[in-house]
């Protein structure tokens, strides 16, 4: 959804704006090209593999951080406002392809699940540490695990006998809980829970959410791009109501008092899925921040 992206935020040939997942730089390019001389592009990304991808660009700034800290890099550098901000959220190709990053569940490696490999916790860590009802909240929590509270206990089981090390052995940890035909499925969503927590992503997207809010100037855009529930629904939320229950609260008049209003919403197109299976869960939001 690279177009919709770039033509939802409307950019202004001399504006300021923020893609705050960086990654193989595909955006911030694309961005660039529709800015002028006058204008500026700002990127963010943790993960220190990102920094080869590096654009050439006297107007562009990589920061090498979480987005959660974007109001406070963006103020170094003396940005208090910005017209439209970016992100692509979840996992970047290249950490899929990279099998001693542990990303992939179908490549063997280290079971890292790092972002940002400064953090101290990794994947490991947990699922050899954390006791089995935390485990199994953790599962149904942020992978949406309809069995979490099984696969928590053949984890534990597993340890028992041997460290879980590699994720391939996490794999034959649960394997008897993958049900037939939705293995890829159920590994997936194992997956995305340890990830989840691992690098902290919910309450970065909160944070990064609120600051987007304030740092916008008026009639300035946020567009992000989601890849499952959990994501989705604390931006849609946001989008609408300014908090992350959805409860749209209003003033003395019966106005909304949401900063923002949603103006696009669509899904990736067959075409897209088609040449990039990866897309077939992506959504597309954008909001334009009310004028007052």
């Amino acid at each position: 959804m690279l177009t919709e992206t770039i033509d939802g935020l409307c950019i202004r040939p001399d504006g300021t704006y923020v893609d705050v997942t960086f990654g193989g730089g595909g955006h911030s390019r694309a961005l660039l090209e529709r800015l002028g001389p006058e204008g500026r592009l700002f990127a963010f990304d943790q993960d220190e593999d990102a920094r080869a991808n590096a654009l050439d660009d006297s107007r562009f700034t990589l920061i090498g951080e979480n987005f959660r800290h974007m109001k406070s890099f963006l103020r170094l550098h003396g940005v208090r406002q910005v017209d439209g901000i970016l992100a692509d959220l979840g996992v970047s190709s290249h950490q899929f392809d990279v099998a001693e990053r542990g990303f992939s569940t179908r490549m063997d490696g280290e079971l890292d699940l790092r972002m940002d490999r400064r953090n101290p916790v990794t994947a490991r860590d947990l699922v050899n540490t954390l006791e089995e009802e935390d485990l199994a909240s953790l599962l149904k929590n942020y992978g949406e695990l309809p069995n979490a509270r099984q696969m928590a206990r053949a984890i534990v089981r597993y340890r028992e006998e041997k460290s879980i090390g590699t994720t391939m052995e996490l794999r034959e940890a649960v394997r008897r809980h993958l049900p037939r035909g939705m293995e890829n499925k159920y590994l997936a969503m194992l997956f995305q829970a340890l990830r989840i927590e691992v690098n902290g992503e919910l309450e970065s997207l909160k944070e990064m959410l609120c600051q987007s809010a304030e740092i916008l100037v008026e009639g300035g855009r946020l567009a992000v791009i989601s890849y499952h529930s959990l994501e989705d629904r604390l931006v849609k939320n946001f989008m609408r109501s300014g908090n992350f229950e959805g409860v749209v609260e209003k003033d003395f008049y019966g106005n909304p008092l949401s900063p923002m209003r949603q103006v696009i919403k669509c899904a990736a197109s067959e075409a897209e899925v088609a040449e990039n299976n990866r897309a077939r869960s992506a959504r597309l939001r954008v909001a334009e921040k009310i004028k007052n």
